[in-house]
């Protein structure tokens, strides 16, 4: 067995997956909307609610999973100046180790991870299941970035062993 090395000062990150079937079905019943995406930009739609000026997202989240990550802060509550008012701006990266993904089954059969671009950070946990820090739903923060970072540590089998995730907040430059 080849040794892939381990994450430096371990926390749990709580992810929240898109389910991208769930969200495709219909989100208003007899409403206007046919599906939870809009055909031209390929996001998730509002669903117009009575006395709402944005409505509810028609996103549709999977069951929380919680897995083990290294912490590698970038920005938090960053302030940026819109026309319609000041908005904070968070990004964050995640270290996994890909034996947590594999054992989890968030690897494919073609060896990609099942972090997927859309995926959302509810939170993030010290190893005893105490919140560190919570990321606000919304604006949320999500997946738009995943990519290997480490090719192992063993000269005769090399495998992948880290990837970085970067989540990013959605501007929010009306509120409901």
């Amino acid at each position: 067995m080849t040794y892939r090395g381990r994450l430096i000062f371990p926390f749990v990150a709580e992810l929240h997956q898109l389910d991208t079937y769930a969200t495709a079905q219909d989100p208003d019943g007899a409403g206007p909307l046919e599906s939870g995406y809009d055909v031209d930009f390929r996001e998730t739609v509002n669903v117009p609610v009575e006395g709402q000026q944005v409505g509810d997202d028609a996103r549709v989240e999977k069951a929380p999973i919680q897995l083990l990550c290294q912490v590698e802060p970038t920005e938090s509550e960053t302030l940026n100046q819109l026309f319609s008012g000041a908005v904070l701006s968070t990004t964050t990266v995640l270290i996994f180790h890909f034996t947590e993904l594999e054992k989890r089954g968030l690897v494919d059969s073609d060896g990609n991870p099942l972090i997927q671009i859309g995926d959302r950070l509810g939170a993030l946990y010290n190893t005893r299941g105490q919140v560190v820090q919570s990321f606000p739903n919304p604006p949320g923060v999500y997946v738009t970035e995943r990519r290997p970072i480490g090719f192992g540590l063993h000269s005769e089998a090399p495998q992948r062993n880290l990837l970085a995730v970067r989540f990013d907040d959605r501007e929010q430059g009306v509120t409901g």
